[in-house]
């Protein structure tokens, strides 16, 4: 219905598995890997169990384990489990190719069967996998039953691996005390959890991508409702999402916002109460985030908090510069309570346009790169940046505050825009990559032609050609930002959090040369200043005017540039 409205050549959010669509998490990974694992032990054997929720993908996953699987290694595959033990034994033989004429109503003759088909694929050296999807639906006899064929055995091997995939009864079935011998054999476990917000919006944008579309529809505010209201479950996103879909184009509007999220999500799960807006959780929030300001502020005391080494805007355009400029300007800001204290941070890194001591002098082709270097870089992403902030053991912390969780310690802002605004901003950002899978890789310096990315440990100079092939202009910042930071500043406001952003205004370009209250003329002058970076006109600083205002009073990290060229 709407796939010409949206230039697209498939259906995106259909609930059928097909594998062109498969997206894999970083949770859904780890769960594959410990199938893996759990199959590929040969000897070991016993069981592995893999629980989810329902719609969380653990069929998919299963789908993708028997692809993977060697072609030497012989599958049952039982799928409806609501069997007497006899019947479970007679599938599992039949799904084997076991002749089972004459045998299927004695449970002896159909486990001495499977064992000489056992033994025999044993000496051939094969391997045999016995996979039991919605387990959770096996009787306690049944379960018994499937424990025993794992004592078909070789004085050194198991000659059966068994794969449990259920829901989260499933573990509470498997506590029971006359199962406890069953639960002692699980050799591997997993519990798959829904997708986080990060990857709710890679899942959408991956699905959208293998559908053909040319851009993205949903918006930003569409993605966090579509987590929201599904609560990262992919099977709830497809399916809101899919109407979601239909009903913009039903309004024949290429946008889908949050508004249309929540209406599909309505009409689909008609048991669920419908988002209602109440701004109590918001007033009780901010001043919340108030009084654990002031709490913070008497127990740092006002020689803390000295994450920021603060520089004159000028000096800030040449990074290749010493790094004691502007120390005299740092002397006239106070310290910043909104950021964590942390150590002193060394002199910058060379310019990205390299120096005779520049170990990164090559521009590589990304296409002769090793083919996992991109996933290593997305898996080292966040570590990498808490690096650039001398931070490396909180990369937890930032990879949370990314996700949507608030008070880690960090403030993470998602962007979209090109090289000019990235520059502009003059700080290390994350580049969201686009393709098969959303990758992360970490932009450290930005020249004409090429750019600075990676870690230290495996940092690479790169033609921007090649990255623009797969950057459709989305980047992540990051900054250090204490628990009690009020999520806005605004006219009327008075305290700390004013104070401060009245001092960094001071620094801006344009400065603020005006009182020290957050006043109609402050509130004119900051409307400007948003203007004039492509923010929002509101009058409000929120995190996206709060980072602008900040980086030009940050020395370190800065966003490597060439000696020489303008920021």
């Amino acid at each position: 219905m709407y796939l010409q409205f949206f230039g697209l050549t498939e259906a995106p959010f259909s609930i059928t598995p097909d594998p062109a669509f498969v997206y894999l998490s970083d949770e859904h990974r780890d769960a594959l890997a410990h199938l893996l694992y759990g199959v590929g032990q040969g000897g070991a054997g016993g069981f592995v169990q893999l629980t989810g929720e329902v719609g969380t993908g653990k069929t998919t996953l299963c789908r993708c384990l028997l692809e993977q699987l060697p072609e030497d290694t012989h599958v049952a595959l039982v799928l409806n489990p609501l069997m007497t033990p006899g019947e479970l034994l007679a599938t599992i033989c039949e799904e084997l190719g076991i002749d089972t004429t004459g045998k299927a109503t004695s449970n002896k003759a159909l486990v001495d069967a499977l064992n000489g088909y056992l033994l025999e694929q044993h000496a051939r050296g094969h391997r045999v996998v016995v996979v039991i999807d919605e387990a959770q639906n096996l009787s306690p006899e049944a379960l018994e039953q499937v424990r025993l064929l794992t004592n078909l055995e070789t004085p050194k091997e198991k000659l059966l691996q068994m794969v449990l995939l259920g829901q989260p009864e499933l573990r509470r079935l498997l506590r029971r005390q006359d199962l406890r011998q069953l639960a002692q054999r699980i050799t591997a476990r997993y519990h798959l959890a829904p997708l986080d917000l990060e990857e709710t919006r890679a899942y959408v944008r991956h699905r959208m991508m293998v559908a053909g579309a040319q851009r993205i529809p949903f918006s930003r505010s569409a993605t966090r409702a579509l987590y929201q209201r599904s609560g990262g479950v992919p099977r709830l996103i497809n399916i809101i999402a899919d109407r979601a879909l239909a009903g913009a184009y039903a309004r024949e509007t290429s946008r889908v916002g949050a508004a249309l999220v929540n209406a599909a999500a309505s009409e689909v799960q008609p048991s669920e109460d419908r988002v209602h807006s109440n701004p109590w959780p918001t007033v009780i929030a901010t001043a919340s985030a108030l009084l654990l300001l002031g709490i913070s502020l008497v127990m740092w005391g006002p020689d803390v908090l000295r994450r920021f080494d603060v520089q004159d805007p000028a000096d800030s355009r040449s990074l290749a510069g010493d790094s004691a400029a502007g120390q005299s300007v740092s002397e006239q800001i106070p310290e910043l309570p909104g950021v964590r204290p942390v150590a002193a941070v060394p002199k910058p890194e060379a310019p990205v346009g390299g120096t005779s001591g520049d170990s990164v002098s090559e521009v590589e082709p990304l296409d002769e790169l090793d083919t996992s270097w991109l996933e290593i870089q997305t898996s080292r992403s966040w570590r990498q940046m808490a690096r650039q902030w001398r931070d490396e053991e909180d990369h937890d912390a930032i990879r949370s505050a990314c996700n949507g969780i608030a008070g880690t310690g960090y403030a993470c802002l998602r962007e979209s825009g090109n090289w000019s605004r990235v520059r502009r901003l003059g700080l290390p950002v994350i580049l969201v990559l686009s393709g098969p899978e959303t990758q992360r890789l970490l932009l450290r310096g930005v020249a004409e032609n090429h750019l600075l990315v990676g870690g230290d440990e495996d940092r690479k100079r790169i033609s921007k050609q090649d990255i623009e092939s797969i950057w459709l202009g989305e980047y992540i910042v990051v900054w250090p930002q204490a628990p009690g930071w009020p999520a806005e500043v605004r006219r009327g406001d008075s305290g700390d959090a004013v104070d401060i952003v009245l001092e960094m205004a001071r620094f801006a370009e344009p400065p603020w040369n005006g009182g020290n209250d957050f006043d109609a003329g402050f509130e004119a002058w900051l409307m400007t200043f948003q203007s004039s970076h492509g923010l929002t006109a509101d009058g409000i600083i929120g995190r996206n005017t709060l980072i602008y205002l900040m980086a030009p009073t940050i020395r370190e990290p800065r966003l490597l540039l060439d000696a020489g060229e303008e920021s």
